[in-house]
């Protein structure tokens, strides 16, 4: 949710102007920055939102809000944000992990949110013309601050979605959804489902993100509990005997270790997922998982 210059700014070279730098109107006739769309980044830690204190040269100039900016030709939204908050901030963009993005679509211009952690409350600066001011801002003491007007609006939504993502899935439950000879090799068939989970990196209705980047949790049991992660980013979890119970205990654990997690196990089975459900976690059914893989 970020903006140019509305006053006059000397070209002194100090402002790189990207193909994506131009007023639009989108279809509600409101006017936006941001000729493909724009994108912000909001990073959060330990209860804290970091914000920027836009320059009064800017739209919206002495609000707060996150750092972004207008897209790109061909630039994904997650590269836009990081861009655009390294250009406005001392932000290492080493140091975020994007977890999610929450989509705004006005039609014929939208706005991407990147929802990302750091591992500390890092010491951020302004670092641009843009940039009065960054500041890490209790969450609970965000909505108390003269905020731009989109990031206002958007805020309520936003403030659910600063959690982490975890898809758990229970493998031997996905995999009998499918008839693609399991039952004669349990193992092969789980490795085949943990290299197809492995090789997604974006869940869509994955709630409450519009499109989740999560760590992955696959439980397998059995004649399967013997696969490995592979050359996957799956954290593979063997179920030493019943693989609901493992599923329930690995829900619990997660949750117990980070209140903020934001958990989904998939799976068809009516008791594990009202015990997942009694765990803080949400579900899905296989068709969802499947018809993304």
């Amino acid at each position: 949710m970020g903006g140019p210059v509305v006053g006059g700014m000397p070209d002194d070279g100090r402002v790189t102007w990207g193909d994506g730098d131009r007023f639009v109107r989108c279809e509600r006739g409101h006017t936006h920055w941001g000729r493909h769309g724009a994108a912000g980044l909001l990073v959060h830690h330990d209860g804290h939102v970091l914000l920027q204190h836009r320059a009064e040269l800017t739209l919206g100039g002495g609000t707060w809000g996150v750092f972004g900016g207008a897209r790109n030709k061909d630039e994904d939204p997650v590269a836009a944000a990081l861009r655009e908050t390294a250009e406005e901030s001392t932000l290492d963009a080493g140091e975020v992990t994007v977890h999610a993005l929450m989509h705004e679509d006005h039609g014929g211009w939208a706005y991407d949110t990147a929802i990302a952690t750091v591992p500390a409350l890092l010491d951020v600066r302004a670092a641009s013309w843009e940039s009065k001011d960054a500041a890490w801002v209790p969450v609970e003491e965000v909505a108390g601050h003269n905020l731009f007007g989109p990031f206002a609006n958007a805020w309520p939504r936003l403030r659910g979605c600063l959690r982490r993502p975890v898809l758990v899935v229970d493998a031997a439950n996905v995999m009998g959804s499918r008839a693609d000879g399991w039952w004669r090799d349990r193992a092969g068939a789980a490795a085949r489902l943990r290299d197809e989970f492995g090789a997604v990196d974006a869940y869509t209705g994955m709630a409450p993100f519009d499109t989740a980047f999560p760590a992955k949790v696959l439980v397998v049991e059995g004649k399967a509990r013997h696969v490995d992660a592979g050359d996957t980013d799956v954290r593979v979890v063997p179920a030493p005997t019943d693989g609901d119970d493992t599923i329930v205990a690995t829900v619990a654990e997660l949750v117990a270790e980070e209140p903020t997690v934001a958990c989904v196990v998939v799976t068809a089975d009516r008791e594990l997922k009202a015990r997942c459900k009694a765990e803080g976690a949400a579900t899905a059914g296989p068709r969802w998982l499947l018809d993304q893989l």
